[in-house]
């Protein structure tokens, strides 16, 4: 089973402290790519996110966002005196105040102005941490499986081109002792056309040598072959983007031969054809990952 790397998931889900979002979207890569948006008290996670997905795929530029909504009347940041550091400023005020002589109250607007005399409290961030990673693996499990939905449409559409590959590939291996024939006797028509005479065991020897220049058996054979590893390699569980993309070179290779060799109408038809077909799957193979 193959998997495409184009895809979308987004998932949703309401807590008690608000509400969390995923959305993700992925495209055609080389290798795996992360773009992640996330709010400000999710960042700590990022290292976690990257390693999550990982976990589901192996290719393709991910851009991944992540929303919160904050429940209305949940408890948000607040402001906290630092009673320490207070009693210690009241305590200098009060000995600055004895050592000049004077009773004076202390200016409370002042003193609020000291570093770290008041602090911002924050909510406690793990319970929406862990909320917001158990609905990403959700979401990453929701794009898998759409990625391995439009895997499954295109390796129908590459068997479909693997059987017509297969056909050509009959036609030739059918055609070949018809145009070998048609070879030889052309040979032998325009030889009887010479004024002089020759030599048998040389004409023989042309029409062997010239049969060995068009033989595409080994081609041929390696196209069968070639096709019987795509279709096994369709049913492998892991990621076989690369392998196809491969096998695809392969294909190219062998029908550039069956070409360059062909000396019949229909064998260089049936190399255009194949062309196109194996064009056809690699169009598909570009997108599996």
């Amino acid at each position: 089973m193959i998997r495409s790397m184009t895809g979308f998931a987004r998932i949703e889900r309401q807590y008690a402290f608000g509400r969390l979002s995923w959305e993700m979207r992925s495209v055609n890569h080389r290798y795996l790519d992360f773009g992640l948006r996330l709010p400000e008290e999710f960042r700590p996670l990022e290292a976690d996110i990257r390693e999550c997905l990982g976990q589901y795929l192996s290719r393709g530029k991910i851009e991944a966002s992540l929303r919160f909504f904050a429940a209305a009347g949940s408890a948000g940041s607040g402001l906290e005196l630092n009673l320490p550091l207070a009693h210690e400023l009241l305590k200098v005020h009060g000995d600055m105040a004895g050592l000049a002589g004077a009773e004076q109250q202390p200016d409370i607007a002042q003193m609020l102005k000291w570093p770290g005399l008041i602090e911002e409290k924050r909510p406690d961030p793990a319970p929406l941490q862990a909320a917001a990673m158990d609905l990403l693996v959700e979401a990453a499990q929701e794009l898998q499986a759409g990625r391995a939905r439009e895997g499954e449409q295109m390796a129908n559409a590459i068997r479909e081109r693997l059987k017509g590959v297969a056909e050509l590939t009959e036609n030739v291996r059918a055609w070949l002792p018809e145009i070998r024939a048609g070879l030889k006797q052309r040979l032998l028509d325009r030889i009887a056309d010479l004024p002089l005479p020759t030599d048998p065991g040389r004409i023989e020897q042309e029409v062997a040598f010239l049969i060995q220049k068009i033989d595409v058996d080994e081609e041929l054979d390696r196209l069968d072959a070639h096709v019987e590893e795509v279709y096994r390699v369709l049913e492998l569980t892991e990621p076989v983007g690369r392998r196809l993309d491969f096998l695809m070179q392969e294909f190219n290779r062998e029908s550039n031969t069956l070409s360059s060799k062909s000396v019949d109408q229909r064998t260089t038809q049936a190399a255009v054809d194949l062309k196109v077909l194996i064009e056809q799957m690699r169009e598909q193979v570009q997108n599996v990952e």
